[in-house]
């Protein structure tokens, strides 16, 4: 049996791996999520905010200080329907404190 040694793109792997085609489509959702809501976040706390999995229908941000949370935590009615008015069926936005 010989192999190949030859080099694949991310993109090449992705495709031809239906693994990572499906991890590749989660994380491009994700970023299409946080791109969406970004006008509705304080411009200030932007910067402190990443976009995190999808679990079904609950989405979790990854947030850098407590305090960038609470001042979210207080948005999280606003961007749930927006996302949902965007044609995201999404029930819950979890935050995570990134430490």
């Amino acid at each position: 049996m010989t192999r190949r040694h030859q080099a694949v793109t991310l993109q090449q792997a992705s495709e031809e791996s239906p693994v990572l085609a499906r991890l590749t489509a989660l994380t491009r959702d994700s970023s299409d999520r946080l791109q969406a809501i970004e006008m509705l976040i304080p411009a200030a706390l932007r910067p402190a905010i990443q976009a995190g999995p999808i679990d079904g229908d609950s989405w979790c941000l990854l947030v850098k200080s407590n305090a960038a949370a609470a001042k979210i935590r207080q948005l999280l009615p606003a961007l749930q329907a927006h996302l949902r008015s965007r044609g995201w069926e999404i029930n819950a936005i979890r935050l995570k404190v990134q430490t």
